[in-house]
């Protein structure tokens, strides 16, 4: 039974595996970097010490999360060797140099003035550390410009010939960066890592006024999650609609599976809930909206849409994973927006930072953008099967000749690494979190480090006001 496993399942299966754990991180620091941002430019403005003070904690979990993103992506980089090297070798003259422009760009950047935010307090000047603050957020956006237009060229490729031997060459590079779904990708991305980083804070803040403590700082934490949920939750719905309709136009087989049809229709209904079976060719004990699919997809009630039945059945994409981690995807979204929603009353009432049922849900809601991010990237990985270069190259084609039994070993021991390192990590985190914000050392003005003048007058104007 050993001898019989399947390499291409076992090298997807890790390659899934090491690749969940390490998206939760640049999701996270991508969001963070531009709070942090956000957060000392309120300081330098306001002069108010809660923000510095909130800003002094977070970016210890950013610095953490960043060390973790770098220890995690480190893999990705040999499997590509090791799992995948027909892969790397045919189509390395197109996603190499991407790769290579994510480290040179990006990674450099952050890297290098991660040091300058952790300890450049009291060191450099407010403006000076300000700048590091902005160019690190400004890094972790340009790692995800290059990822996701390595990743989306793999969804619509462009801009490539395929030589004689097999091999792929870029033939118009703009082509290959822009290609047809790289703006609807890093746009949907992006806007995710804001609202999961917001919900992360949001949560956290809650849970210090719930239990009463560090509340100056709470009440920055979860207002200003608050306003991220309230105006980026419902853009997110209006990136995602957009982003659909282009996978409709380049992906239709994927758009299938997400609605779970089989039939080609007109006034095709909405599957709110169902079960699907690829072997049947039918999704069971399905709850239907009627035309809503067609209304959605086409801006038609009476819109045609494509059944999986239009595709033979090795093109087809395993249609349970992709149908449900859409719904949830989906489903996490709307949450986000009744929260956002609820937030809006409760400040009109001028109950916001007091209502406990709201901090219980906001508290509920902490790691729901972390599995919203996870769901959609199974949708999109999965759904673009079988093939790794969509309609150029199957995944069965890429796979490197090694044993089934040696990708079950790995898999095995990076499970274990895995849950000790990235155990660690978390429990640091959390243990950064029940600390919570350390207001003995201010940030200038310590050591006999005289604060800078605009800082000085505007502390000694507003005080230590509640925010």
């Amino acid at each position: 039974m050993i001898e019989n496993l399947d390499p291409v399942l076992l090298a997807r299966i890790q390659f899934a595996f090491t690749i969940s754990f390490h998206i939760v991180f640049p999701v996270f620091t991508i969001g963070l970097a531009s709070w942090l941002a956000v957060l000392e430019w309120r300081w330098l403005a306001t002069g108010n010490p809660v923000y510095a003070e909130v800003y002094r904690m977070w970016v210890k979990i950013f610095a953490v999360t960043f060390g973790m993103g770098v220890v995690s992506g480190v893999v990705m980089s040999f499997q590509f060797g090791t799992n995948w090297s027909v892969f790397s070798d045919r189509v390395g003259n197109v996603l190499g140099p991407l790769l290579g422009y994510e480290v040179l760009t990006a990674f450099f950047l952050e890297a290098s003035f991660l040091g300058v935010m952790l300890f450049g307090w009291n060191r450099v000047g407010p403006r000076m550390h300000f700048a590091a603050t902005l160019i690190v957020a400004g890094g972790t956006l340009v790692s995800a410009f290059w990822i996701l237009s390595a990743d989306s060229w793999m969804q619509t490729p462009a801009g490539f010939r395929v030589a004689e031997d097999g091999l792929f060459y870029p033939t118009d590079w703009l082509q290959v960066i822009f290609n047809p779904s790289f703006a609807h990708r890093f746009i949907h991305m992006v806007t995710a890592a804001y609202l999961t980083t917001a919900f992360v804070v949001g949560g956290i803040g809650a849970f210090y006024l719930w239990r009463g403590l560090h509340v100056k700082h709470a009440r920055v934490m979860f207002g200003m999650a608050m306003i991220m949920a309230v105006s980026v939750a419902p853009l997110q719905l209006l990136f995602g609609d957009r982003h659909g309709l282009n996978t409709l136009e380049h992906q239709p087989a994927k758009v299938s599976a997400m609605e779970g049809l089989w039939e080609t229709q007109e006034g095709a209904p909405l599957l709110l809930f169902g079960w699907p079976d690829q072997e049947g060719e039918t999704t069971r004990f399905a709850l239907e909206v009627p035309k809503l699919s067609s209304l959605i997809l086409t801006h038609d009630l009476n819109g045609e849409v494509k059944g999986l039945k239009e595709w033979p059945g090795d093109e087809r994409p395993p249609v349970a994973w992709v149908f449900w981690s859409f719904r949830v995807m989906v489903g996490i979204g709307m949450l986000m927006i009744l929260t956002g929603l609820a937030a809006i009353v409760l400040y009109l009432r001028k109950r916001l930072f007091d209502t406990r049922w709201f901090q219980y849900l906001c508290m509920a809601m902490t790691p729901t953008g972390f599995v919203a991010v996870l769901a959609g990237w199974f949708v999109t990985e999965i759904g673009r099967q079988p093939y790794i270069v969509y309609q150029v190259m199957r995944t069965e084609e890429a796979i490197s000749p090694v044993m089934g039994t040696s990708i079950a070993l790995s898999l095995a021991a990076f499970i274990l690494t895995y849950g000790f390192v990235f155990g660690a990590g978390s429990y640091y985190i959390l243990r950064l979190i029940g600390k919570g914000p350390d207001t003995e050392e201010a940030p200038y003005g310590a050591h006999g480090v005289k604060a800078p003048p605009l800082v000085t007058r505007l502390v000694s104007k507003e005080g230590d006001q509640d925010v």
